[in-house]
């Protein structure tokens, strides 16, 4: 999608979603900013590929760069969740001067395999099981989505119905069933992102958390905290992993008002020496 006109605002999916996630934002938001939302290969209305090579978050990263290329962009507001993160800031930390803003939404950007709770998610997903649910019988759609959220009625079925017909047989789920496996095995390539984040601390950033995130912990949420120069951070005490799904409304408030006190894009001089700290951000607040 691409909607709207002025400094543009890319949102990125993650596993098992595309760009349907953010229609409600991208609704409210199209009339005073431009709204780009792509699909990764292999999800949504994007091709399919039977190359493993596609299915790589590296590659996914490689792609948003050539289409943001494309597109000429600049004064970029990147909104990452889940594997968006990474995804994202790996064409921040490349490309630094052209991204003005950053929203993170429960999602990471740093190696996970020494952590259990994601290396025991990575090895069963990607186990013979575990790839036979996710695209013999939609498991991330049809199962863990409804999980993830802090009240599934958000999830009507006509909302459901999107997501699996995006996913509609084995063969268009397979990049989805790839990226459980790279939890793991794209330490390097996460490791390499997160080296270099101070070429994005700088960067303004608004930090969305929904706290009943089977995925993505408070652990995660402080260590964004910590590593960001500025900050501010909003946590939805009864939202969970798709935080446009379940509260569009205090989303597009925060976004809204995160763009008005950041318009002018700002640097701090010792960013680039490799030091991440938390600026003096306003205290966390609760939606």
């Amino acid at each position: 999608m691409d909607e709207g006109c002025g400094n543009p605002i890319v949102f990125v999916h993650g596993n098992p979603s595309w760009s349907f996630e953010f229609r409600h934002l991208i609704k409210a938001l199209r009339s005073d900013v431009r709204c780009i939302a792509p699909d990764h290969i292999g999800f949504g209305l994007s091709a399919r590929s039977t190359s493993s090579e596609d299915h790589h978050p590296q590659t996914h990263a490689r792609n948003l760069a050539a289409l943001l290329d494309h597109l000429e962009l600049r004064d970029i507001t990147l909104f990452m969740s889940d594997w968006g993160g990474p995804i994202g800031l790996d064409f921040a930390r490349r490309h630094p001067a052209r991204v003005r803003r950053l929203v993170v939404s429960n999602t990471w950007c740093w190696p996970v395999g020494g952590d259990l709770h994601f290396r025991s998610f990575s090895f069963f997903m990607s186990s013979p099981l575990g790839q036979y649910l996710v695209r013999r019988r939609d498991f991330f759609v049809d199962g863990l989505m409804p999980m993830a959220v802090g009240d599934r009625s958000v999830l009507t079925p006509e909302v459901m119905e999107h997501y699996r017909n995006a996913q509609p047989d084995p063969e268009a789920r397979r990049a989805s069933a790839a990226l459980p496996g790279y939890l793991v095995g794209a330490h390097d390539w996460l490791d390499s992102i997160w080296k270099e984040h101070a070429r994005f601390a700088d960067k303004p950033v608004l930090i969305l958390w929904g706290l009943k995130d089977l995925a993505f912990r408070r652990t995660e949420l402080d260590r964004w905290a910590s590593a960001m120069w500025d900050y501010e951070r909003h946590e939805f005490k009864e939202c969970g992993h798709f935080l446009a799904e379940e509260a569009p409304d205090e989303v597009v408030l925060a976004l809204r008002a995160f763009l008005r006190r950041n318009q002018v894009a700002r640097r701090h001089p010792d960013a680039a020496a490799g030091s991440a700290r938390s600026s003096g951000a306003p205290p966390p607040s609760s939606d």
